[in-house]
């Protein structure tokens, strides 16, 4: 019988032998690979074909949400539990809207991460109890209302990578070396995302970033 596979992403090494620990004591489960960001955690993911990716929302480099988001366009059965501080609504929304199929509060992962992993791998979804109703009801409702189209939802892969690192304050030669492409390319980029946010300078483009939750 084969043992169920899983990734771990969270930028804190210490979180990640945590839960290690707590998963791996089950013997029919194994951790395959870990990332500290979230660029990482998509290679390892798509590299891996884990049965479960566990992956924090709030990572360097490209943030949980749109890290599943990549995930999942490359990788349409991908089975993503995000791990999250958050309660409120619009990350929970958007995270579900990236493709997770379970979202689980940090604050309950010692009562609830074995029982996320089993109905994930299931590809049954999962919800930390004390907000899967508002989840629910909130999410049916943004779906159902929703009738103004997001800027940043009209961004490209590409393009929300660029805004994350700008908001990081990554120059343009920095993002250039790590995304394999030229800092001209970066600059492109850059004045298009500006342009379609109708952002205009740094502290704008931080402030946005924040209210959004693609940093933390």
């Amino acid at each position: 019988m084969s043992k169920l596979s899983l990734v771990l992403a969270d930028d804190h090494a210490l979180v990640r032998h945590g839960l290690r620990k707590i998963l791996e004591e089950r013997p029919d489960w194994q951790v395959v690979g870990e990332a500290g960001d979230g660029r990482e955690a998509v290679r390892v993911t798509l590299e891996q074909r884990p049965d479960v990716a566990i992956i924090d929302i709030g990572m360097p480099l490209l943030n949980g949400i749109d890290a599943t988001r990549q995930i999942v366009h490359k990788w349409p059965e991908a089975r993503v539990l995000m791990l999250s501080m958050h309660k409120d609504e619009p990350y929970v929304a958007r995270a579900f809207q990236a493709g997770v199929k379970g979202y689980l509060l940090k604050d309950s992962v010692g009562a609830d991460l074995i029982g996320a992993v089993q109905a994930v791998s299931q590809g049954q979804p999962f919800f930390s109890p004390d907000i899967a109703n508002k989840m629910v009801t909130d999410y049916v409702r943004r779906l159902g209302d929703a009738k103004v189209v997001d800027p940043y939802e009209a961004l490209s892969d590409r393009e929300r990578e660029i805004f994350q690192l700008i908001a990081e304050a990554h120059s343009n030669k920095a993002i250039a070396t790590i995304l394999g492409i030229s800092p001209a390319t970066v600059e492109t980029h850059r004045a298009r995302i500006l342009q379609k946010l109708d952002i205009h300078n740094a502290a704008e483009v931080v402030l946005y970033a924040v209210r959004r939750g693609i940093i933390f």
